[in-house]
């Protein structure tokens, strides 16, 4: 998984469908914070979760499992009541126009919804936000030490229109061959003695986000393609900051081709991954 929405949302749809347990899921935040914490925007959000209000303050882990439970009914056995979104500008699918939510998930590039599939007009979205400690760790980053979630109350359950599985698994084939060409046209070789070799940065960031698991239910082709989505970002992720250097590429008109390459593939990997989530979602409700 790469963000907190992905891991709660595959998770607390594991524990609502009886494919996991409640230690389950707070065991897979842990692996994003130590602490999580849950906090109602508004009266409505409060309403249907159980959070305290007008007394606002954060409550603890238990009490975010606890509001997904009572946000999303009874279990209407048919599929899957929560959702994950990942809005950036100009595609903001699923998020409710004009509102709180719809700002800050935006700012934040991920959220989640939960609905109740019984009663679509009772629906709520969650945003985390990180915390991090004050003091930095040893390689002088700031660590980050919990996550707030802010539910917002919303006009209704969104419809979701996910890209199929199979197209997305197609579409990231060319995406990793487009993004590989794009690493090798910044040439980076053997006098750029002053940057790592880029393939073993890309193998580093794929690697950190093996430790996030994901439920046993899970298809091994939505695995497939969280796998490849994970690689074809870690290259853009190298790839955009290499393309900066001005000793990274052997030319500027180089770097130029290298980054016309990568900025549609960004748009293939948010769609790839929310065909595997979506994927991974409805497999929980298949007996």
């Amino acid at each position: 998984m790469w963000c907190p929405s992905a891991t709660l949302s595959v998770w607390a749809n594991a524990w609502l469908a009886g494919k996991a347990a409640p230690d389950d899921v707070l065991d897979a935040l842990s692996r994003w914070a130590p602490r999580q914490s849950v906090t109602a925007y508004d009266a409505v959000a409060a309403g249907h979760t159980g959070l305290p209000w007008p007394d606002v303050h954060d409550s603890a882990a238990v009490s975010l499992l606890q509001t997904l439970r009572t946000a999303a009914g009874r279990p209407a056995l048919t599929g899957p009541s929560v959702n994950v979104v990942l809005p950036v500008p100009g595609d903001v699918r699923g998020l409710a126009a004009g509102t709180q939510f719809e700002r800050d998930a935006l700012a934040a590039g991920e959220a989640l919804i939960v609905s109740d599939p019984r009663d679509p007009s009772v629906a709520v979205g969650l945003v985390p936000e990180c915390r991090y400690d004050e003091s930095d760790d040893e390689a002088g980053m700031p660590e980050l030490c919990a996550l707030s979630w802010t539910v917002y109350s919303l006009p209704a359950a969104p419809t979701f229109d996910h890209d199929e599985l199979g197209d997305a698994e197609y579409a990231l084939r060319s995406a990793v061959r487009s993004a590989a060409d794009a690493l090798g046209t910044l040439g980076l070789g053997s006098a750029n003695t002053d940057v790592a070799d880029p393939r073993a940065l890309v193998e580093q960031l794929v690697e950190s986000s093996r430790h996030h698991r994901v439920p046993d239910h899970a298809p091994s082709r939505a695995l497939r393609v969280l796998e490849n989505a994970a690689h074809v970002d870690a290259i853009i992720t190298v790839s955009s900051g290499l393309s900066r250097l001005p000793t990274a590429a052997q030319s500027a008109s180089q770097a130029q081709i290298a980054t016309e390459a990568l900025r549609p593939l960004a748009a293939v990997v948010r769609s790839a991954r929310m065909a595997a989530v979506s994927a991974i979602l409805r497999s929980a409700w298949r007996y």
